[in-house]
């Protein structure tokens, strides 16, 4: 198929679409690549086909009246999602926040890169624009025109932050290697050309459009490496733009034998682009690397983006309790003092993050350019804490299920001639064999299986390197007050 234009984004939409409507815009030409072949059709591959038919059902839910007044809001007669909404009070961030973790609950925070996340970037930057304006006026329209018209069509975005490291003593020092780095090649009056590669876009084959923005690790000389300093978005279809997947977990076994790769697979792929023409009027940042450094931080969007977040943890950490719990009941074990242990420290995980949200949110304030964020301290320490927790969170799944994570026959084995045995020999005190081998299979595909690995890698570096982010947390931190404290009390007489 050949690619279609890209839309013009000075044009309005009727708001949220239907899933039917998402899942046709992504036949559109793209240039996707996995396991060796070009795929054809995204919404046919095995690969793909379900992971984006979850997100078609969960687009679904937003015309749902159940859902309806959660996940949307209404603006010039149309339903908006509410992560494109401009907070103006702290009611508004509480307001968000509902509609971040009833997305979530959707897939129990395992389908991880729902719209809502890159939604609340856009937002950011679009509420923030005036930052936009020291690079440009024209560039901070830009952002607001894009703003209506993603909000309005309801795109689905995914997003690409880091160049690939081929020397990492050079990446450290924010220095770019210029074999592999995404650069402009050439402008014109019309837009800019860019080469290169980035990653790694999670959903970038079920998305609509690319995020390119700064990945905050440029050089930091005003007047050095300004080929690569910019922020735009692209339509995956774009020509010239190619996205390279790894393996699909989702392998075509049924919805019993793998409950969650069979639903919730978001691919993750990296992007390369060869001479990819993008308009200017799609241009936010350009050639301004101390801009593209304080971008995300200065606009508020870091801060946006982890209170969807925080809410998609909330309610993974709530799965896995009750998973864990499940597991428990189902043999007895929930009697058992030490396993009540192992289990409340799942609860305690849970807690903390619970309690984490709330502070943000009921902390929300006012910022530099008259809208409402929530509590940046809370969030931040959620982003550090959680890449730790999970990991636990799924060791103690390990424990408790021992050697039943692999006691777990086929659906299959349920009606074959060895069913009769299944039925026997695979029953709990509390479960019949049936029941007991499908929560198994879903604890094993959380935690044992390739899903569940890259589920738990993914955790592990969600905002970046562990290292980094906490070095990031210690240099925001108001250490001066309690300083203060200590140096109050030797000076004491």
């Amino acid at each position: 198929m050949v690619a279609k234009l890209s839309e013009n984004i000075t044009s309005l939409g009727n708001g949220i679409r239907s899933g039917a409507e998402y899942l046709e815009g992504l036949n559109d030409g793209r240039d996707v690549w996995l396991e060796g072949q070009r795929v054809a059709d995204v919404t046919q591959h095995q690969g793909l086909r379900r992971g984006a038919e979850t997100l078609a059902g969960f687009m679904d839910k937003q015309a749902d009246p159940k859902h309806k007044k959660i996940v949307t809001f209404e603006e010039n007669g149309r339903d908006i999602p509410m992560s494109f909404m401009i907070p103006k009070s702290k009611e508004d961030i509480v307001k968000r926040g509902a509609a971040f973790y009833e997305w979530a609950t959707w897939s129990n925070g395992i389908f991880g890169r729902t719209p809502d996340y890159k939604n609340a970037s856009i937002m950011a930057f679009t509420a923030a624009a005036k930052f936009l304006e020291e690079g440009k006026v024209e560039f901070a329209e830009n952002m607001r025109r894009y703003y209506q018209y993603a909000a309005t069509h309801d795109k689905v975005l995914t997003h690409s932050l880091l160049n690939p490291t081929v020397s990492f003593a050079e990446a450290k020092a924010g220095r770019s290697s210029a074999d592999v780095t995404l650069k402009v090649v050439k402008e014109n009056d019309a837009g800019i050309f860019v080469t290169g590669a980035r990653l790694l876009a999670t959903l970038g084959p079920q998305a609509d459009e690319v995020e390119v923005f700064p990945s905050t690790l440029l050089d930091r000389q005003k007047d050095e490496h300004l080929e690569y300093a910019f922020a735009f978005m692209a339509p995956v279809n774009s020509p010239g733009l190619r996205m390279i997947c790894r393996d699909s977990y989702d392998h075509g076994k049924s919805h019993y034998d793998a409950p969650l790769a069979s639903r919730y697979e978001e691919m993750d792929a990296i992007v390369t682009f060869k001479n990819v023409f993008v308009p200017w009027e799609r241009i936010f940042i350009y050639r301004e690397p101390l801009l593209c450094n304080r971008a995300f931080a200065e606009t508020n969007a870091v801060t946006q983006m982890m209170h969807q977040v925080i809410c998609g943890k909330l309610a993974k950490a709530e799965f896995i309790v009750g998973l864990l719990c499940a597991m428990a009941k189902a043999s007895g074990k929930d009697k058992d003092m030490a396993i009540k242990g192992h289990i409340a420290e799942a609860m305690f995980i849970t807690e903390t993050i619970r309690a984490l949200r709330f502070s943000a949110e009921q902390h929300a304030h006012e910022d530099e350019y008259g809208n409402f964020i929530p509590l940046r301290q809370p969030l931040d320490t959620s982003r550090n804490l959680f890449p730790k927790m999970y990991p636990r969170l799924i060791e103690l799944v390990q424990l408790l299920g021992s050697s039943s994570l692999m006691a777990t026959p086929s659906e299959l084995d349920l009606s074959n001639e060895i069913s009769d045995d299944v039925t026997q020999y695979f029953q709990l005190l509390n479960l019949e064999s049936k029941d007991r081998i499908a929560l198994f299979r879903l604890a094993h595909d959380l935690s044992v299986s390739g899903f569940g690995g890259r589920q738990t890698l993914y955790e592990r570096f969600f905002f970046g390197p562990p290292n980094v982010m906490a070095s990031i947390y210690y240099d925001l931190y108001n250490k001066d007050e309690m300083i203060d404290r200590v140096t109050t009390l030797i000076s004491q007489a």
